[in-house]
């Protein structure tokens, strides 16, 4: 096991959980239906930047995370719900450890149950009927 150190240790976790969400039956419709084949590898790079930017503290990523939440939430009819971000997070445990151990592998961890809280309020705040 090792630990992430660099740029493509982040591309490897990034890749290998899209990877498994792409084919997750929950997951898998959602990010399928809102990304084409043709725009996941662009898709993937951003990712990879944001996640590089949060772990090293190097600015990279550029873009709102929050916006296009909202945005995949407003076209699903306002059904995205805690166990979707629920089976976000429990895929990126299982892929950070499959792939790493230490200081940042347990930073990604924290950093993505905070954020994917953040991001369910934020989705929920923002819709029609709590407005």
């Amino acid at each position: 096991m090792t630990q992430i150190t660099n740029r493509e240790d982040v591309h490897v976790l990034v890749h290998t959980f899209y990877d498994k969400i792409r084919q997750n039956e929950m997951l898998g419709p959602i990010f399928n239906g809102h990304i084409t084949d043709e725009q996941w590898p662009a898709h993937l790079s951003k990712l990879t930047d944001f996640w590089e930017s949060n772990l090293f503290g190097v600015r990279t990523f550029r873009g709102s995370p929050s916006k296009a939440h909202l945005n995949v939430d407003k076209n699903l009819k306002h059904t995205i719900s805690q166990e979707h971000f629920a089976q976000w997070l429990q895929i990126w445990f299982e892929t950070i450890d499959e792939l790493y151990e230490g200081e940042l592998a347990n930073n990604a961890k924290d950093m993505a149950r905070r954020m994917s809280t953040g991001q369910y309020i934020h989705i929920w705040q923002n819709r029609p009927e709590n407005q």
